[in-house]
């Protein structure tokens, strides 16, 4: 039986980590401890963390802000367990997750794994709507934990496992965020490391909650994109540009349309058929119409956002390259592995 650490850095949430201990607590499998790690917070969870010192194997870390990847990396080097589970703040763990990584480790060894997330009943109706955008076909292709996925699966941070030996063989995250998790992945599997999904081992990931939030948010996972090509160029895939080619598409085709063009009436009649899908789609998936209509401003703000950052940090990268420079870091840290 594997002893577990579950690493959670945190950044000004106590009221959030509140909620995920408390989750926690409720486990069916127990062989495991809690690192807290404090990045920097102003707002700081320590007297919550106190809380749930009878209840958890649990301890609570300070450190000057360094971004999430390095927090986990804090977390990683001060780790007891066989394997380490990271989780964002803003999760909910269902009881039997614990006992399903077990499970799957003991019946299907891997060296790291990721897992999906989806949206808790208790959750707000515009979170929900951004769960469904953030996990749908018809936006990010299902990459964040489907098997219809139509890219390569790499675990996200916000709940991912790897084991000790992985830890030890790579040194953990090279960069403090913009995809540390992706790039890390990626790193993973170019060792040899065995990666999968495990699709049961989901958490309820609460999102933003508002969607000028979210615009903020896909913006910055736009910009990520690029920002990994840099470490792994053979990474940037056709899928990747999608979310900026509809941006170019959506915005040429209601011009067109509006002037009367028959090929901005024929785009933009298919803007309507893909907005119809999402809301069948949502609708059925949430049984609420409310929600599907609100998965449809969810998708438009991910895809817009998402495309323009991709589309400012792709010119910017073209203009004033950071390849070379994010490479040489990659060396550094590949060296420093062995």
């Amino acid at each position: 039986m594997r002893f577990y650490s579950i690493i959670i850095p945190v950044y000004n949430r106590p009221e959030e980590i509140k909620e995920l201990l408390e989750s926690l607590t409720r486990q069916t499998f127990t062989n495991f401890e809690v690192l807290v790690i404090e990045d920097g917070s102003k707002n700081k969870c320590e007297d919550v963390v106190r809380l749930f010192k009878d209840r958890l194997n649990i301890t609570y870390y300070y450190k000057d802000n360094t971004g999430q990847g390095l927090s986990r990396n804090y977390g990683y080097e001060r780790a007891n367990g066989d394997y380490f589970i990271a989780y964002d703040s803003d999760c909910l763990i269902p009881e039997h997750y614990l006992e399903t990584v077990e499970l799957r480790l003991n019946a299907d060894y891997l060296d790291a794994y990721g897992g999906p997330d989806s949206a808790h009943e208790s959750f707000t109706p515009v979170q929900k709507a951004i769960s469904y955008s953030m996990t749908s076909l018809f936006t990010t292709g299902g990459i964040r934990g489907n098997k219809k996925s139509i890219t390569i699966f790499h675990p996200r941070g916000f709940n991912m496992g790897i084991s000790r030996f992985v830890w030890e063989s790579t040194c953990g995250f090279i960069i403090p965020n913009m995809a540390e998790d992706i790039e890390f992945s990626i790193r993973m599997m170019k060792k040899g490391f065995k990666v999968g999904l495990i699709e049961d081992a989901h958490v309820y990931h609460k999102r933003r909650t508002d969607f000028k939030q979210f615009f903020k948010q896909s913006y910055s996972f736009g910009r990520n994109r690029i920002n990994v090509s840099r470490f792994a160029p053979e990474e940037l895939k056709m899928a990747h540009f999608f979310p900026t080619c509809f941006v170019l598409f959506s915005s040429l085709t209601t011009l067109l349309a509006l002037l009367g063009i028959p090929f901005g009436l024929a785009g933009f009649f298919f803007l309507i058929c893909y907005t119809m899908a999402i809301l069948v789609d949502a609708s059925i998936k949430n049984n609420s119409i409310y929600i599907g209509l609100l998965s449809i401003v969810a998708a438009y703000t991910q895809l817009w956002g998402y495309g323009i950052g991709f589309m400012k940090e792709g010119i910017g990268e073209i203009l004033h390259p950071q390849k070379q420079i994010m490479q040489a870091m990659l060396k550094k840290r590949q060296a420093e592995s062995k």
